[in-house]
């Protein structure tokens, strides 16, 4: 444990953003403004993180910029990746060519691991089937690749390496470097 004195107000809410986000759904879901509702609301936005608090990290550590930033990327490529997606299953483009994908982790850490795949898994066309730890790697169904080595390299700069900067997490030694500047 660290003698570096808590601000009081990161005791009080150990994760702030999440705070926010439990009260403010906590007064959309009440659909009332009335103060026993905002009483609520301020309640379990202290409540809920200070007993999550030990489950979930230390939320001071996550790099918000680059985590909103890869909140947009992810979101305007599931866009992008439905409507490529309906294209193909509606039959107006060529036949597709699903591929499976070997597609090697930077990192041991498993919240940006799981967080990886999950991202992988909500763009239409690719499944994350499986992380396999023991060979750092997670195996990926695309429902269309034409350029193997290209779309890992994409789905690796595209969101793999900025869970790394939001968490601000160090390449693990045995990657290679990629050109990417952390």
């Amino acid at each position: 444990m660290s003698d570096t004195p808590v601000p009081l107000m990161r005791r009080w809410f150990p994760h702030p953003v999440l705070s926010l986000q439990l009260g403010i759904t906590w007064l959309v879901l009440s659909h009332s403004l009335a103060t026993v509702h905002w009483l609520s609301a301020l309640l379990i936005a202290w409540l809920v993180p200070r007993m999550l608090a030990p489950f979930l990290g230390d939320a001071s550590r996550i790099h918000w910029p680059t985590a909103l930033r890869l909140i947009l990327t992810v979101l305007w490529d599931i866009v992008v990746a439905n409507i490529t997606v309906a294209r193909i299953t509606l039959g107006s483009m060529s036949r597709p060519r699903p591929a499976w994908l070997r597609v090697p982790l930077a990192t041991g850490h498993p919240r940006v691991n799981a967080m990886f795949a999950a991202i992988i898994t909500t763009t239409p066309g690719t499944v994350a089937v499986t992380i396999r730890e023991e060979r750092r790697e997670i195996l990926v169904h695309a429902l269309d690749c034409a350029d193997e080595a290209g779309m890992v390299r994409d789905m690796k700069e595209r969101y793999e390496a900025p869970l790394i900067r939001t968490f601000r997490l160090e390449r693990s030694p045995h990657e290679k470097p990629d050109g990417d500047a952390s």
